[in-house]
């Protein structure tokens, strides 16, 4: 049986303009990330100093960096990490290996699917309003928490998907040989899926590093180099935030000084997680 002719032509000019269409939408996608990365560049590379990375935040008009902001988005970062880290894992891992088509996983699938669009400004207010206003004041804490909601989700979707494509056989036979079921899972899962586990953690870090309101509702800010996680923290967001809606010329040039530190710092996590997870696959 042939085809007639003019209905492949019209298949192929379809396709001709489908695929016009979607190159289109690719370069113009790749021309803004790079017009944004070259303005970045530009004025980050030149704002850039050893003072930016030794000394704390300048009052108006004085001379300084961002040491303490630095400081205060690894600690808050670390510590979210901590809790999220193994609440994400062990969700994941109840996921994939216990309950995968009941009821309950598929509630707390689209509760975590739903957590993971939230706007980051609605968890932000939401650790307002249960730790913020009980406690009466900001604190690094609040901020930790709030970084922490966000990257739940993140790891708990990683971790399933990754424990999901482990062959079932092997599960099987590990099973066979006389392994209890968790011990399978930690020795033999765990093991198996260990890089791939650890990209989405690495996906978390990157995700919440960049997060400003949040941090505005929960940690605010200060202009010193605060150790104690009990009083409002800073943090290299929410200095970018201010410093450039700020007038003075100095407050500008740090904070795209610390804008060009956050992109590159979210670019090296994102480099670091895609060559885990190729040597993953490999």
């Amino acid at each position: 049986m042939s085809i007639d002719p003019r209905i492949v032509n019209h298949r192929r000019r379809v396709s001709r303009v489908m695929m016009t269409l979607c190159v289109t939408a690719a370069l113009s996608a790749l021309a803004i990330l790079t017009s944004i990365l070259i303005e970045l560049l530009a004025r980050g590379v030149g704002a850039l100093s050893w003072a930016v990375f030794t000394q704390p935040t300048p009052p108006p008009g004085g001379h300084g960096g961002l040491s303490n902001a630095i400081l205060g988005t690894v600690m808050m970062s670390g510590v979210a990490i901590l809790f999220a880290a193994p609440i994400g894992v062990l969700t994941g891992t109840w996921l994939a290996e216990y309950s995968r088509t009941s009821r309950t996983a598929e509630l707390v699938r689209f509760l975590n699917d739903t957590l993971l669009s939230a706007p980051s400004i609605t968890i932000g207010l939401y650790v307002y309003a249960i730790v913020v206003l009980p406690t009466g004041h900001f604190s690094g804490w609040a901020g930790a928490i709030s970084l922490a909601l966000i990257a739940i989700p993140v790891i708990v979707r990683t971790t399933e998907d990754m424990l999901s494509l482990f062959p079932d056989h092997i599960r099987e036979a590990a099973i066979a040989l006389g392994m209890p079921v968790w011990r399978m899972i930690v020795r033999v899962s765990w093991r198996a899926c260990a890089k791939g586990i650890v990209t989405g953690i690495l996906l978390a870090v990157a995700r919440i590093s960049g997060e400003t309101a949040p941090l505005l509702f929960t940690a605010l800010n200060n202009q010193f180099t605060q150790l104690n996680m009990s009083g409002p923290m800073p943090s290299l967001p929410v200095s970018i935030f201010q410093f450039a809606m700020s007038p003075y010329r100095d407050w500008q040039e740090l904070a795209w000084a610390g804008a060009l530190i956050v992109s590159a710092s979210v670019l090296l996590l994102n480099v670091a997680a895609r060559v885990m997870a190729a040597r993953g696959d490999r």
